[in-house]
């Protein structure tokens, strides 16, 4: 039986795969263009398995492309001399490996030629190439050196802008060229590994974008498991794992692997929504390499942790600026792009949440004064014996643990002051799933400005959307957006945090009618300096 892969390579023979078939035939008509292709994307985001896939497809249908796959990863810290003479190496193995899989002998000439040639620079290597191809179509008739380079961000500093300028002549050439294609597979891209920033020797390449799976794709992925296995998704499983996702290929295999394997759910029982949140909040909560990348990237430089928690909480949002570093860095790490209105956005719910857990603090304080001294409430006291949850009294009581907190929440460590509010109603409300067994979702309609969190519990939802004051009007249609949400989650509860940061702020609470749907809303100063003995801030319930 095949498996959702997390791990390495995705293999056909032993993971479901997504087939990509009208990518994979772009890719394969760039080829046969001859075409010098790079895709510069993040970790675990399926380039290697879409390139080697589609190499696989080319060859099944025309034998006179022959291709060589390289991978670089282990070079970086080669000088350029010992890079070459690896890399000959490499094309050797290769070489020969494709001769096995055709059923074929190496012609002695061939041999000879391989046995006389050393590789030591770019220079070498143009040679190399010249007199391969030559051969190659005088043994098996005329063949087109396909070169796929895998990990190009290993490539050493020294070898790095010889090696893209011998490329480039290659290519300059006139046909026949050799090689007649090549795919540089990477992270960074060819600017970014420009060290001494000049003009880049590489200013041919013909970039190839390689889009999250779609919704439709999810829903094939899934869909193989169900023909094999018989267990069928129901349909908002397979809408809930693409929104929470975004369709990233990893977090997409990772969410099915808990679904199928780890959650133990007997192969006789649909897959539904209840069974989802507790794969989504098990992914929320555990350590992966993509989460680890994740976390690394966005800790590499102090300034991120800002300008992520701006695009996160102000629905005017952050305009995209393709000349700014600190942006160009976080796309490509695979934390942001630039959406369709030209802003800035996280590019899915599971890393805005986690994104939000990074920077949490730890410990803020002021845990202890969530509830009234001496009255003996806690969380547990907000589920009712029926197995309801009284989100309005829970959200009075942290209004009131604002105002019981007053300027102390300035204290709370390593939190911008501009987003304290959000932070601490974050981990308030992490605090209280956990307490009473809820499963709480980060719901992003735009990936900025709007956090709506979606607890579910005992199979009924509970909304509640936060934001920063910025203005009447964007107050007012925030309650529009929310009932509009409400609606389509099929959820009876609506509620509604503006966190106001102005020097006079008005503290209100109240429960309307919104397009048919009732919605509590609160507005809730956040202190902006220690306030005098007679200056006093109270909740409005």
């Amino acid at each position: 039986m095949r498996r959702f892969g997390t791990h390495g390579r995705v293999l056909p023979q032993k993971h479901y795969v997504v087939p990509r078939t009208e990518e994979i035939a772009r890719f394969i008509n760039r080829i046969k263009d001859g075409k010098y292709i790079v895709l510069f994307a993040p970790r675990q985001t399926g380039k290697t398995t879409f390139f080697r896939l589609a190499l696989d497809r080319l060859v099944a249908e025309d034998p006179t492309y022959f291709p060589i796959q390289l991978n670089f990863e282990v070079y970086e810290d080669y000088s350029a001399s010992g890079f070459y003479n690896h890399l000959y190496e490499m094309i050797r193995e290769e070489l020969e490996t494709t001769f096995q899989k055709r059923g074929t002998v190496i012609s002695p000439e061939l041999v000879r030629f391989l046995e006389r040639t050393t590789l030591t620079d770019h220079v070498s290597m143009l040679d190399f190439f010249g007199h391969l191809e030559s051969l190659l179509t005088c043994e098996e008739g005329e063949q087109k050196i396909v070169l796929l380079i895998d990990e190009f961000d290993g490539i050493p500093r020294g070898a790095l802008r010889g090696f893209l300028h011998t490329l480039r002549s290659i290519y300059l050439n006139d046909d026949p060229r050799c090689p007649h294609s090549v795919g540089i597979v990477g992270i960074k891209n060819i600017t970014q590994l420009d060290y001494d920033r000049s003009i880049s020797p590489f200013n041919i390449q013909d970039e190839f974008h390689l889009a999250n799976f779609t919704l439709e794709q999810v829903d094939d992925l899934l869909a193989q498991y169900t023909e094999e296995v018989g267990q069928p998704f129901t349909s908002e499983v397979i809408e809930a794992l693409h929104k929470q996702t975004a369709g990233q290929p990893f977090l997409v295999n990772r969410l099915a692997q808990i679904l199928t394997e780890e959650l133990e759910i007997p192969k006789t029982e649909t897959l539904t929504i209840a069974h989802f949140a507790k794969a989504h909040t098990r992914l929320l909560r555990e350590r992966n390499t993509n989460i680890d990348h994740l976390r690394a990237n966005v800790r590499r430089d102090p300034r991120f942790g800002k300008l992520l928690m701006r695009i996160a909480s102000y629905e005017r949002g952050l305009l995209f600026n393709s000349d700014n570093d600190l942006m160009n860095e976080l796309v490509t790490y695979g934390v942001i792009a630039e959406g369709a209105d030209s802003m800035c956005e996280i590019v899915n719910p599971i890393y805005q949440h986690r994104i939000l857990q990074i920077f949490k603090p730890t410990f803020n304080g002021l845990e202890n004064t969530y509830f009234p001294e001496d009255t003996g409430v806690d969380f547990i006291d907000y589920l009712t014996p029926t197995g309801q949850l009284e989100m309005e009294a829970l959200l009075n009581n942290f209004q009131a643990f604002i105002a019981r907190a007053g300027f102390r929440i300035l204290q709370v460590p390593d939190t911008p002051q501009e987003y304290v509010g959000q932070h601490l109603l974050y981990a308030y409300l992490d605090h209280f799933v956990r307490i009473v067994g809820a499963d709480m979702f980060l719901e992003v309609q735009t990936g900025r400005g709007r956090i709506d969190l979606l607890l579910l519990h005992n199979l009924r939802k509970y909304i509640v959307e936060t934001k920063i004051w910025e203005g009447p009007r964007y107050y007012q249609s925030g309650k529009k957006q929310l009932a509009a949400y409400i609606k389509l989650e099929g959820a009876v509860e609506g509620y509604y945090i503006v966190f106001d940061h102005r020097q006079n702020p008005e503290p209100r609470a109240e429960t309307e009618m919104v397009d048919g749907v009732t919605i509590r809303s609160y507005v809730i100063p956040v202190m902006q300096e220690k306030p005098s003995e007679h200056q006093q801030i109270e909740p409005t319930l």
